[in-house]
């Protein structure tokens, strides 16, 4: 390992450089903000139209990057899309009446027992048609009506998207609509079910079409819930779905983006990869410094520059192995996912924690490092209670519990404070998004729900596990692990 480590004040930078939200909210991303990974230039291929990630994994983000002409122009030969490529929004987080109903109108024509097809069908016509569409549409101002004339004029429309397609197709170029915040669509799950069944299904639609494409970005539960899979060849869409991976190295390749090109720590972050390996060579290209190859890619070249930032060991000595490895393994789920919205989270608390220790060598203490998962923890449950309001009522009495344990002591604490009846009231009651899909099977069935989440395992024992990231933030106790919450 090179001698060379980053002077104390780096922690400060490092704090400022990161970002305090990284939910766009509909924003486009600044260039700078923008990083590949591999495995991502797949998932925004054209030609692979259903794209799964977990929560602060980039769905939206791409969404929204996908969006930008200039962006385009930086990803595109990466992701294979031409500077012809056109864009549209069938539906996103942003209210835009024009492009597409939002969750009261759609909700009424589910009411009013339209088609979730249709619906979709109507959105998608709408956005590619542009200017060809028939003048008796485009007069159609409300959604009811343009449902209606798609669904009486299937011909019309068949003829005008082939044409469209075929011209696309001279010009090397694709029409991309795109859908993200498909939670969004309704509150009650019945219809949110529907709905996501009803735009796979135009997904398929569009298969055949060489330049036409639908790219869907959507969470595993919304694809795995049966409803979803109940049309015909709804395997072609559903076993070709791409996943917003992040690997290790691309969670630090992400660091190093946003290190390399802040303001106040880009110059020192640089200077100091060089220092360590004069192979970590960068390049500025359109006012944005790249992560050189190697240290996208190459987990030995990455390990010296975060440990010069941290130092080698995740305390006094190698017992508790180095912060590289650690970091990440305690901010994955059982599946092994980490969200680099808990990796940067992680790494901004860690940097804002001011205490400077005794002794303390590099920018950042271990000590900082546990901390910033702790408060990454914190926030990564608010994030699973948005998507899942019932985990809440499943997990806030198991707080105090040492982990792993016996599933009869979990079921214990459920008997206990009438958890599962507690669950089924607020479900019948409230209407819960995404509820847990075999709570009719009892505490096993609901364990097995949590199972195929990733938020808790079965270990060789037959014990039951949580990872770190959920069991911390739920205030459960391990002996010799992070610490929950206080």
């Amino acid at each position: 390992m090179s001698e060379f480590f980053f002077p104390l004040a780096f922690r400060g930078l490092i704090g400022n450089a990161l970002p305090t939200d990284t939910s766009l909210h509909g924003r486009v991303p600044a260039n700078k903000d923008i990083y590949l990974p591999g495995t991502h230039a797949k998932a925004l291929n054209p030609n692979n139209m259903l794209v799964e990630g977990i929560r602060g994994s980039g769905k939206s983000f791409w969404w929204a990057a996908l969006q930008d002409p200039n962006h385009r122009a930086v990803i595109g030969q990466q992701v294979g899309l031409t500077e012809q490529t056109m864009v549209s929004v069938g539906f996103g987080e942003r209210p835009a009446p024009d492009n597409y109903p939002g969750k009261d109108v759609l909700t009424a024509l589910l009411t009013e027992d339209f088609d979730a097809r249709r619906i979709w069908q109507t959105i998608v016509f709408q956005h590619i048609a542009g200017s060809q569409a028939p003048a008796i549409f485009k007069e159609i101002k409300e959604w009811r009506g343009r449902i209606q004339w798609v669904q009486n004029n299937p011909e019309a429309i068949e003829r005008i998207l082939f044409h469209i397609d075929n011209d696309l197709d001279t010009k090397n170029a694709y029409h991309l609509v795109l859908f993200d915040a498909l939670d969004r669509t309704s509150d009650q799950w019945v219809n949110l079910n529907k709905l996501i069944r009803g735009l796979l299904q135009v997904v398929l639609d569009f298969r055949p079409y060489k330049r036409l494409r639908l790219k869907v970005f959507a969470r595993p539960d919304q694809l795995a819930d049966p409803s979803a899979k109940t049309f015909p060849d709804s395997s072609k869409i559903l076993t070709q779905k791409i996943s917003l991976d992040w690997a290790r190295r691309d969670l630090y390749g992400l660091l190093w983006q946003y290190l390399a090109n802040n303001e106040h720590t880009g110059a020192v972050f640089r200077d100091g990869c060089v220092a360590i390996n004069h192979a970590n060579k960068w390049v500025e290209q359109n006012s944005v410094w790249l992560v050189p190859d190697n240290l996208r890619t190459d987990e030995d070249d990455q390990k010296p520059v975060f440990h010069a930032i941290t130092g080698p060991w995740m305390g006094k000595g190698k017992r508790r192995g180095s912060p590289y490895s650690w970091l990440p393994r305690h901010l994955a789920d059982t599946l092994n996912k980490v969200s680099p919205s808990s990796f940067l989270a992680a790494m901004r608390q860690a940097a804002l924690d001011d205490q400077i220790r005794a002794g303390q060598e590099y920018a950042l203490h271990y000590e900082s490092i546990i901390r910033g998962v702790q408060e990454a923890a914190a926030i990564r449950v608010g994030e699973l209670e948005e998507d899942y309001p019932w985990i809440h009522t499943l997990f806030k009495p198991m707080a105090g519990l040492a982990i792993p344990c016996h599933f009869k002591e979990i079921e214990r604490v459920w008997m206990k404070e009438g958890t599962l009846s507690n669950l089924t009231e607020n479900i019948a009651t409230n209407n819960v998004r995404s509820p847990p899909l075999h709570l009719n099977e009892g505490p096993k069935g609901v364990l097995k729900d949590i199972i195929e989440l990733g938020l808790a395992e079965q270990i060789m024992d037959g014990r039951i596990n949580l990872p770190d990231v959920y069991r911390v933030g739920y205030r459960m106790g391990r002996r010799g692990g992070v610490k929950p919450i206080s």
